[in-house]
């Protein structure tokens, strides 16, 4: 099988490596890929978000399968033209990707589909955002109801604070989902979709706070560890029955059907498991950590998905160990990271048994020489027969790795290593005049 990734970023990175440890793959290639992707295979400079573009390119190449990793090139409906030049993708149409591209329409199928998820409103001015506010009360939660790279969420005590946000979200043309808080930990889990049927991956957990202890702004992620020995036995089964398949049955309803990957991004909560997002391709840094421990032929398994025959799969098989995943991230990230700074030791840093490094925003100077060119740099990953393992390996790569004004947090995985995550008790539920969600 030949097979053509598309995207830049630490996701695809991992995407790749995966499907080199397929025997049933024999090529594969990457646009644009980055400098650690182009050290593996080839790759192709490409606007990875131009249909045009990236359907020139498959036909020079002619894959058995295209992966589209990033969910930009999805929402502008890359996958619809590469599948009516008549190749197999792996990732949903335009129309399905809406799930990610926006929220208020990811909370309509939601509530058509009885997927738990939070009460929320829809606010496209200043008034119904305020209102929204006072209805739900502190902590205010905001989200940008477009694409925002991980990053267009705001949680906060500060009203004021709440409502700029959604304000700047207005100003540039846009509306807000307005939700309630939800408590408990977060589960982020993928499922492959073909359609109609669904596969679960592991679970993982990530780590949006740019600083320790969860503090400072939201980042795309500062890195995840998976799997969670911490979970409610039959999560995954509950997921897939109660959130996974309803949705793909009712994208399928609507003809719209979803092929490639369901992110769903899930609250533990002491109502019991509510979604939080829904986004439409792999999770960053999650799908690092994941895949390190994927054992079972994962092009096939992608291609399985793109022709409608994942009720054909065999079940999955995962390593034993346990997986963490830790971001190095630029000067200044999230605000205005600084590129072009020398990142040295990667070497030494894969020299480290059970480590590997993924790249996101690395390239090539002019001199030949590995800078970075994103806010998320490279992510080091620790693989290691438990949690404390795995990190002491992660972070013994990390300490290789020089790059001047990067930033790392030192606590990923470190509660759930001294198994200290914690389930909230369970409590009757509250409701909201006019909110949607929040099915039992």
């Amino acid at each position: 099988m030949k097979v053509l990734v598309v995207g830049p970023g630490g996701r695809e990175h991992a995407i790749v490596r995966a499907l080199l440890s397929d025997p049933g793959v024999r090529e594969v290639h990457a646009a644009p890929g980055n400098a650690g992707i182009a050290a593996l295979v080839p790759t192709h400079q490409v606007d990875a978000s131009d249909p045009l573009a990236v359907t020139a390119l498959v036909r020079t190449l002619d894959p058995d399968l295209v992966v589209i990793g990033p969910e930009a090139p999805l929402v502008a409906g890359v996958s619809d033209a590469v599948r009516e030049a008549g190749y197999p993708v792996f990732g949903p149409s335009q129309a399905a990707a809406t799930l990610e591209g926006s929220k208020a329409f990811a909370k309509q199928v939601m509530a058509e589909a009885g997927v738990p998820t939070a009460m929320a409103r829809v606010a496209s001015n200043t008034e119904e955002a305020a209102e929204a506010l006072d209805v739900f009360g502190a902590p205010y939660v905001v989200k940008d109801d477009g694409l925002a790279a991980g990053k267009g969420v705001v949680v906060t005590n500060d009203r004021a604070e709440a409502l700029a946000h959604a304000q700047s979200c207005f100003d540039a043309g846009g509306e807000v989902v307005i939700e309630e808080f939800l408590d408990g930990p977060e589960v982020s889990l993928f499922v492959l979709c073909d359609g109609h049927t669904v596969v679960p991956l592991a679970p993982a957990q990530d780590f949006k706070r740019i600083f320790d202890l969860d503090e400072g702004p939201n980042t795309g992620g500062m890195g995840a560890y998976s799997p969670l020995d911490w979970v409610p036995e039959g999560l995954v089964e509950d997921v897939v029955a109660r959130v996974a398949q309803p949705t793909v049955d009712e994208m399928a309803r609507r003809g719209t059907p979803f092929v490639g990957v369901l992110y769903c991004g899930l609250a533990l909560t002491s109502r019991g498991l509510r979604v939080i997002e829904f986004n439409v391709r792999f999770g960053d840094p999650e799908t690092q950590a994941v895949l390190a421990r994927l054992r079972s032929p994962f092009g096939a398994l992608l291609l399985a998905a793109a022709k409608g025959k994942l009720a054909d799969a065999d079940p999955l098989r995962w390593a034993p160990e346990s997986a963490v995943a830790v971001v190095l991230a630029a000067h200044d990230y999230p605000a205005t990271p600084r590129t072009g700074d020398r990142i040295r030791g990667i070497k030494k840093a894969n020299a480290v048994p059970g480590v590997h490094v993924l790249h996101a925003g690395t390239a090539l100077d002019e001199a030949g020489k590995l800078v970075s060119a994103g806010g998320r740099v490279l992510a080091v990953v620790g693989l290691g027969e438990d949690l404390v393992d795995a990190r002491e390996r992660a972070y013994d790569g990390l300490a290789k790795i020089e790059l001047d004004g990067g930033q790392y947090r030192n606590d990923i995985a470190a509660k759930a290593a001294r198994s200290q995550v914690t389930l909230p008790e369970q409590r009757v539920p509250r409701h909201a005049a006019g909110a949607v969600g929040d099915q039992a």
